[in-house]
Protein backbone atom coordinates (compact mmCIF):
# COMPACT_ATOMS: atom_id res chain seq x y z
CA UNK A 1 0.00 0.00 0.00
CA UNK A 2 1.18 3.26 -0.85
CA UNK A 3 1.94 5.58 1.62
CA UNK A 4 0.19 9.13 2.60
CA UNK A 5 3.08 11.05 1.86
CA UNK A 6 3.06 10.57 -1.71
CA UNK A 7 -1.07 10.64 -1.76
CA UNK A 8 -2.46 14.18 -3.41
CA UNK A 9 -6.21 15.32 -3.67
CA UNK A 10 -6.80 17.65 -6.06
CA UNK A 11 -10.71 19.35 -5.37
CA UNK A 12 -12.00 21.01 -9.13
CA UNK A 13 -9.53 18.85 -10.86
CA UNK A 14 -11.31 18.51 -14.38
CA UNK A 15 -10.19 21.99 -15.71
CA UNK A 16 -8.22 25.03 -15.78
CA UNK A 17 -5.54 25.08 -13.14
CA UNK A 18 -6.77 22.72 -10.72
CA UNK A 19 -6.75 20.10 -13.63
CA UNK A 20 -2.94 21.35 -14.62
CA UNK A 21 -1.84 21.05 -10.65
CA UNK A 22 -3.52 17.25 -10.86
CA UNK A 23 -1.48 16.18 -14.31
CA UNK A 24 1.82 17.99 -12.84
CA UNK A 25 1.62 16.11 -9.41
CA UNK A 26 0.69 12.70 -11.19
CA UNK A 27 3.76 13.93 -13.60
CA UNK A 28 6.01 14.30 -10.12
CA UNK A 29 5.49 10.41 -9.14
CA UNK A 30 2.02 11.20 -6.82
CA UNK A 31 -1.06 9.29 -6.96
CA UNK A 32 -4.27 11.80 -7.49
CA UNK A 33 -7.58 11.54 -6.14
CA UNK A 34 -9.00 14.38 -8.58
CA UNK A 35 -12.22 15.64 -7.52
CA UNK A 36 -14.83 17.38 -9.71
CA UNK A 37 -18.18 17.13 -10.96
CA UNK A 38 -17.70 16.71 -14.84
CA UNK A 39 -16.76 13.73 -15.77
CA UNK A 40 -15.92 14.06 -18.98
CA UNK A 41 -13.11 17.03 -17.72
CA UNK A 42 -11.70 14.10 -15.04
CA UNK A 43 -11.23 11.67 -18.45
CA UNK A 44 -9.53 14.04 -20.48
CA UNK A 45 -7.31 14.96 -17.45
CA UNK A 46 -6.91 10.93 -17.64
CA UNK A 47 -6.06 10.55 -20.84
CA UNK A 48 -3.31 13.36 -20.72
CA UNK A 49 -1.31 11.86 -18.04
CA UNK A 50 -1.76 8.27 -19.31
CA UNK A 51 -0.47 9.77 -23.24
CA UNK A 52 2.51 11.07 -21.47
CA UNK A 53 3.97 7.47 -20.52
CA UNK A 54 7.15 9.18 -18.46
CA UNK A 55 8.38 6.80 -16.52
CA UNK A 56 8.17 7.77 -12.48
CA UNK A 57 4.31 8.85 -13.09
CA UNK A 58 1.92 8.47 -10.66
CA UNK A 59 -2.00 7.23 -11.10
CA UNK A 60 -4.94 8.91 -10.80
CA UNK A 61 -8.17 7.75 -8.97
CA UNK A 62 -10.85 9.59 -10.52
CA UNK A 63 -13.94 11.14 -8.18
CA UNK A 64 -16.64 12.54 -10.45
CA UNK A 65 -18.70 14.61 -7.25
CA UNK A 66 -20.06 17.51 -6.02
CA UNK A 67 -17.92 19.25 -3.32
CA UNK A 68 -21.18 20.86 -1.78
CA UNK A 69 -22.39 17.14 -0.99
CA UNK A 70 -21.27 17.05 2.70
CA UNK A 71 -22.08 12.84 2.42
CA UNK A 72 -19.99 12.51 -0.51
CA UNK A 73 -16.93 14.42 0.53
CA UNK A 74 -16.95 12.96 3.98
CA UNK A 75 -17.00 9.71 2.78
CA UNK A 76 -14.79 9.89 0.40
CA UNK A 77 -12.36 10.87 3.22
CA UNK A 78 -12.78 8.11 5.03
CA UNK A 79 -12.20 6.19 1.85
CA UNK A 80 -8.83 8.28 1.79
CA UNK A 81 -7.84 7.75 5.27
CA UNK A 82 -8.97 3.57 4.76
CA UNK A 83 -7.04 3.15 1.67
CA UNK A 84 -3.57 5.52 2.65
CA UNK A 85 -4.17 6.50 5.75
CA UNK A 86 -3.89 10.12 4.91
CA UNK A 87 -2.38 12.56 2.44
CA UNK A 88 0.73 14.56 1.96
CA UNK A 89 -0.93 17.48 -0.19
CA UNK A 90 -4.40 18.79 -0.94
CA UNK A 91 -4.62 21.75 -3.45
CA UNK A 92 -8.34 23.30 -3.25
CA UNK A 93 -9.20 24.68 -6.44
CA UNK A 94 -13.15 24.18 -6.62
CA UNK A 95 -14.61 27.72 -7.44
CA UNK A 96 -18.41 28.95 -8.79
CA UNK A 97 -18.41 32.13 -10.92
CA UNK A 98 -21.75 33.90 -10.49
CA UNK A 99 -23.37 35.38 -13.41
CA UNK A 100 -22.25 38.76 -14.07
CA UNK A 101 -24.30 41.17 -12.08
CA UNK A 102 -24.34 45.04 -10.73
CA UNK A 103 -23.85 44.48 -6.98
CA UNK A 104 -27.58 46.09 -6.50
CA UNK A 105 -28.91 43.40 -8.39
CA UNK A 106 -27.51 40.19 -7.43
CA UNK A 107 -29.70 37.36 -7.59
CA UNK A 108 -29.93 35.87 -4.23
CA UNK A 109 -29.94 31.97 -5.72
CA UNK A 110 -26.72 32.88 -7.15
CA UNK A 111 -25.05 34.42 -3.90
CA UNK A 112 -26.32 30.83 -2.33
CA UNK A 113 -24.59 28.77 -4.73
CA UNK A 114 -21.17 30.62 -4.59
CA UNK A 115 -21.39 31.17 -0.58
CA UNK A 116 -21.86 27.13 -1.25
CA UNK A 117 -18.95 26.30 -2.98
CA UNK A 118 -16.66 29.12 -2.48
CA UNK A 119 -17.10 29.61 1.15
CA UNK A 120 -18.87 26.69 2.63
CA UNK A 121 -17.55 23.57 0.94
CA UNK A 122 -14.07 24.99 1.54
CA UNK A 123 -14.15 25.41 5.45
CA UNK A 124 -16.21 21.85 5.42
CA UNK A 125 -13.27 20.71 3.74
CA UNK A 126 -10.90 21.95 5.66
CA UNK A 127 -12.64 20.52 8.69
CA UNK A 128 -12.56 16.98 7.18
CA UNK A 129 -9.30 17.10 5.07
CA UNK A 130 -6.90 18.70 8.05
CA UNK A 131 -6.67 15.53 10.05
CA UNK A 132 -5.58 13.59 7.20
CA UNK A 133 -2.62 16.31 6.89
CA UNK A 134 -1.49 15.92 9.95
CA UNK A 135 -0.94 12.36 10.20
CA UNK A 136 1.08 12.99 7.09
CA UNK A 137 2.62 16.86 7.71
CA UNK A 138 1.33 17.70 4.45
CA UNK A 139 0.90 20.61 3.05
CA UNK A 140 -2.28 22.38 1.59
CA UNK A 141 -2.43 24.83 -1.20
CA UNK A 142 -4.92 27.93 -2.11
CA UNK A 143 -4.81 30.09 -4.70
CA UNK A 144 -5.76 33.43 -4.52
CA UNK A 145 -7.29 36.08 -6.85
CA UNK A 146 -6.36 38.93 -8.22
CA UNK A 147 -9.51 40.38 -9.43
CA UNK A 148 -12.38 40.02 -6.57
CA UNK A 149 -14.19 43.44 -6.76
CA UNK A 150 -13.88 44.39 -10.55
CA UNK A 151 -17.15 45.06 -11.93
CA UNK A 152 -20.25 42.62 -12.06
CA UNK A 153 -18.36 40.42 -9.58
CA UNK A 154 -19.88 41.10 -6.08
CA UNK A 155 -21.28 37.63 -5.38
CA UNK A 156 -18.01 36.10 -6.48
CA UNK A 157 -15.72 38.75 -5.16
CA UNK A 158 -17.16 38.40 -1.74
CA UNK A 159 -17.36 34.76 -1.54
CA UNK A 160 -14.13 34.06 -2.34
CA UNK A 161 -12.37 37.14 -0.39
CA UNK A 162 -14.34 35.25 2.49
CA UNK A 163 -12.42 31.68 1.63
CA UNK A 164 -9.26 33.90 1.37
CA UNK A 165 -10.27 35.22 5.12
CA UNK A 166 -11.12 31.37 6.15
CA UNK A 167 -7.30 29.96 4.94
CA UNK A 168 -5.28 32.83 5.99
CA UNK A 169 -6.82 32.07 9.81
CA UNK A 170 -6.27 28.46 9.39
CA UNK A 171 -2.34 29.07 7.75
CA UNK A 172 -1.60 31.44 10.75
CA UNK A 173 -3.51 28.49 13.33
CA UNK A 174 -1.70 25.75 11.77
CA UNK A 175 1.91 27.72 11.63
CA UNK A 176 3.64 26.06 14.72
CA UNK A 177 2.36 22.46 14.35
CA UNK A 178 1.22 22.12 10.80
CA UNK A 179 -0.16 21.29 8.27
CA UNK A 180 1.39 23.84 6.22
CA UNK A 181 -1.22 26.08 4.61
CA UNK A 182 0.47 27.46 0.95
CA UNK A 183 -1.64 30.42 -0.55
CA UNK A 184 -0.39 31.49 -3.97
CA UNK A 185 -1.62 33.99 -6.50
CA UNK A 186 -1.36 32.61 -9.87
CA UNK A 187 -0.84 35.29 -12.86
CA UNK A 188 -3.95 35.46 -15.09
CA UNK A 189 -4.72 32.68 -16.98
CA UNK A 190 -6.99 31.49 -20.56
CA UNK A 191 -9.60 29.97 -18.01
CA UNK A 192 -13.65 29.32 -18.10
CA UNK A 193 -13.87 31.51 -14.59
CA UNK A 194 -11.44 34.66 -16.23
CA UNK A 195 -13.47 34.44 -19.25
CA UNK A 196 -16.78 34.75 -17.22
CA UNK A 197 -15.44 37.88 -16.42
CA UNK A 198 -13.26 39.26 -18.85
CA UNK A 199 -15.41 38.66 -22.30
CA UNK A 200 -13.42 39.81 -25.58
CA UNK A 201 -10.20 39.78 -23.47
CA UNK A 202 -7.04 39.11 -25.87
CA UNK A 203 -6.15 35.85 -24.35
CA UNK A 204 -3.00 35.42 -26.16
CA UNK A 205 -1.07 37.11 -23.79
CA UNK A 206 -2.20 35.31 -20.97
CA UNK A 207 0.03 32.51 -18.54
CA UNK A 208 0.03 29.23 -19.46
CA UNK A 209 -1.86 26.68 -16.80
CA UNK A 210 0.74 24.65 -16.70
CA UNK A 211 3.19 26.63 -16.28
CA UNK A 212 1.41 28.34 -13.28
CA UNK A 213 0.81 24.88 -11.54
CA UNK A 214 4.70 23.91 -11.49
CA UNK A 215 5.35 27.53 -9.81
CA UNK A 216 2.27 26.76 -7.34
CA UNK A 217 3.92 23.41 -6.76
CA UNK A 218 7.34 24.80 -6.51
CA UNK A 219 5.83 27.47 -4.17
CA UNK A 220 4.38 24.40 -2.11
CA UNK A 221 7.02 22.32 -1.99
CA UNK A 222 10.00 24.91 -0.99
Amino acid sequence: MQNDSKIALVTGASRGLGAALAEQLALRGWHVVAVARTVGGLEDLDDRVKAQGLPGTGGLTLAPMDVTNEDAMRHLCRQIHDRWGGLGFWAHMAIHATALSPAPSVEMKDLDKAIATNLRAASFLITMVEPLLRGGQGTALFADDPFPGSRWSAAYGATKAGQMALVRAWAAETARLGPRVVIGTPAPMPTALRARFYPGEDRASLANPRDEAAKLLDLAFA
